[in-house]
């Protein structure tokens, strides 16, 4: 069993990817950027800013996830999941407002509000055109997914219950 699960920066991605994968007690991969920097002994905008400048490093991202995700049952929670494996069982896109998701960033990482929605919006944007440029992937294009949510609506946990109930018809 192999669920993907996508959403842009904010959407709950990560948290709602873990609770699936241990409510249906399989291995969790959520390899990010953050992950990638700290194992490069790089900070998360000096690796953003390289991505930015070298499509190398997108591609060895999302080529480790699928990767391991291929290894067996897992839930695989990234920005492309639902894009780049294919042979998901399940393929869930994750959705809420800029501005919601730019507070929950703003939650997580601090700073001001308005820094928050407008680094929000600078991503999705950086984001958006480097997966068309390297992929040819629209990630605003949610027809890959098998199941929609929109997360402003529902607690993590009621939605990891949704994607199981969908999973289970």
């Amino acid at each position: 069993m192999k669920i993907a699960i996508s959403g842009k920066s904010g959407c709950g991605n990560t948290t709602v990817s873990r609770l699936v994968a241990e409510k249906l007690h399989i291995r969790w991969i959520n390899y990010t950027f953050r992950m990638m920097a700290h194992d490069k002994g790089l900070t998360f905008d000096e690796l953003r800013a390289l991505a930015e400048q070298d499509d190398a490093v997108d591609r060895e991202l999302d080529a480790h996830q699928v990767a391991l995700a291929r290894e067996g049952d897992c839930v695989l929670g990234s920005r492309l999941a639902i894009w780049m494996l294919e042979e998901a069982d399940l393929k869930v896109f994750l959705d809420a407002s800029e501005e919601v998701r730019a507070m929950r960033v703003l939650s997580r990482e601090g700073g001001s509000r308005e820094e928050k929605i407008r680094e929000t919006a600078e991503r999705d944007l950086a984001d958006s055109a480097r997966y068309k440029r390297i992929y040819g992937i629209d990630n605003t294009d949610t027809s890959a997914a098998d199941l929609i949510i929109d997360t402003e609506q529902y607690t993590p946990r009621q939605i990891a219950d949704l994607i199981i109930e969908q999973l289970m018809r």
